[in-house]
């Protein structure tokens, strides 16, 4: 058991900020030779194995729920330790299933099958929490060219295979091919990572502010004209930029209240050819719904005055909700119980699935909002041929000074490359970024700091082959994959009768 938790709590140091991705090969052969070993079910090694994982990895967590959740010590630790355990029973279900109905001289050919469906059951059950998915822990690895052609959910189930075939070829010795697949994987990725799927289009001139509010004092109405002057403030010397962009809910009144700021905001960025995006919540006084948002002010294309209205369609309204941060389950039982279940701005309405490009200064924008980035499936389906970028602007001020946010940007990156589009990353308190469509980040902003971040932005054209197949090709493969081991386990069966 122990060891499990050691194994699983060490993933962390592979993902970001610490990039030391051979430890996810360690820690998962680890685990998978405990599940051949151990007596015990495969469920509580994947449970333990689990615990330790997002344990440590999302270990941020706790730092909100302390510091913002309003609960006594013992109680944020409950809920974060509950947190852990409900993730932890995704990797237990694909350890159980995979011990359970095959034999180990089956596992390569199955475990990456029913790893791969349980991340899938991770990335939407009760709206889904796919982050820390193995693939991302890859971006600096050899395997990192394989992103743009299976997506990361597709790298996790290359991950698994490599380690699972180690796990069980090293105890029959069979060493010669765990080097080849090690060998073939490597190689090819690297050979994949030479090529280039997209093309450049258009260069921009892309501006973005991070503000650097205090989460605490985030929401206090006194605080919303020193806010709104000074991004304002901030943005005077950018106004010659193509685009300026700011973060999640930087407007910190709602939309209707804040007509007069944005119209006139709408005004000097039109006169100036700009296009300032924003973060803010609209509220309807009338249906009573709120949607967290992103709004485009000034130039929507070359040559055009200020277009901003109310309600107007060039907009974007969040459909990933942030559970307890922006939507309570079980409401009416939830709320009365803590502080934690009430925060500011916690009851939000969802935006479709897919919505219409924002446009700024004639660049389609495909957006994402704060967690959001980490559903690939949701910001594919939102990048389009004549997609130049993707936009994504967050508050990780909930944080503090943990690895949340450091993790954050790597998904972000991940985006990048797996659909070949540059990412815009404007945040509250960092880590604000240029993100090239290779994955690659080209300059970024310190965390805690008030700044801005200019630079020229190469929108792209075209599609990767994940954008274009989505993930159809690596569950085909699984399925074949799984289908035969179920035969080869059936007819093993047969012949011991």
């Amino acid at each position: 058991m122990a060891l499990l938790i050691i194994s699983g709590a060490s993933l962390t140091f592979a993902f970001s900020p610490f990039y030391a991705w051979p430890v996810t090969f360690l820690a998962v052969v680890i685990a998978i030779r405990q599940l051949h070993t151990r007596p015990a079910s495969g469920f509580s090694t994947g449970w333990w194995f689990g615990l330790g994982w997002f344990g440590a990895g999302i270990s941020w967590v706790h730092v909100s729920i302390a510091t913002f959740g309003g609960m006594p010590l013992i109680a944020s630790v409950g809920i974060m330790a509950l947190l852990c355990g409900y993730l932890a029973l995704f990797p237990a279900l694909a350890f159980y299933l995979t011990k359970r109905f095959f034999t180990p001289a089956l596992w390569p050919m199955s475990l990456p099958a029913t790893w791969f469906f349980t991340e899938w059951l991770r990335s939407w059950l009760l709206s889904g929490f796919p982050w820390l998915s193995l693939g991302y822990s890859q971006l600096e690895s050899p395997l990192a060219g394989w992103f743009p052609v299976i997506g990361e959910t597709g790298v996790t189930a290359l991950v698994m295979l490599v380690c699972t075939a180690t796990a069980i070829w090293s105890f029959s010795k069979k060493l010669v091919p765990v080097v080849l697949l090690i060998a073939i994987t490597a190689i090819s990725g690297m050979v994949l990572n030479q090529h280039r799927w997209v093309t450049t289009t258009d260069q921009h001139t892309v501006s973005m502010v991070q503000g650097n509010i205090e989460q605490s004092i985030r929401w206090e109405p006194e605080q919303d004209a020193p806010t709104m002057a000074m991004y304002q403030a901030m943005t005077t010397p950018l106004w010659s930029s193509d685009i300026v962009i700011w973060p999640e809910a930087a407007v910190p009144k709602l939309e209707y209240l804040a007509n007069g700021y944005l119209h006139a905001l709408d005004e000097k960025a039109a006169s100036t050819q700009t296009a300032l995006i924003t973060g803010i919540v609209d509220y309807n006084f009338e249906t009573k719904n709120s949607w967290n948002t992103m709004i485009v002010l000034g130039t929507k294309s070359a040559g055009e005055a200020g277009h901003y209205r109310y309600g107007g369609s060039n907009r974007y309204q969040k459909h990933h909700l942030l559970p307890v941060g922006e939507v309570v389950p079980f409401e009416s039982i939830l709320r009365p119980l803590a502080p934690l279940f009430d925060l500011p701005m916690s009851s939000f309405s969802r935006g479709g699935f897919v919505q219409e490009n924002i446009v700024a200064n004639g660049v389609r924008m495909a957006p994402a909002l704060c967690f959001e980035i980490a559903f690939p499936r949701q910001v594919s389906a939102n990048v389009h041929q004549d997609t130049g970028m993707i936009i994504t602007v967050s508050n990780d001020a909930w944080f503090g000074k943990s690895h949340g946010p450091a993790q954050h940007l790597q998904i972000a990156r991940v985006r990048a490359k797996e659909l070949g589009r540059p990412v815009v990353r404007a945040t509250n308190n960092g880590i604000t970024a240029f993100i090239d469509d290779a994955g690659n980040v080209t300059s970024r902003l310190p965390r805690f700091e008030r700044a801005s971040l200019t630079e020229s932005v190469s929108a792209t054209t075209g599609f990767t082959p994940y954008r274009f197949l989505g993930e159809w090709p690596m569950v085909i493969l699984l399925l074949i994959s799984v289908g035969t081991a179920l035969y080869l386990q059936n007819g093993q069966k047969n012949s011991d009768k």
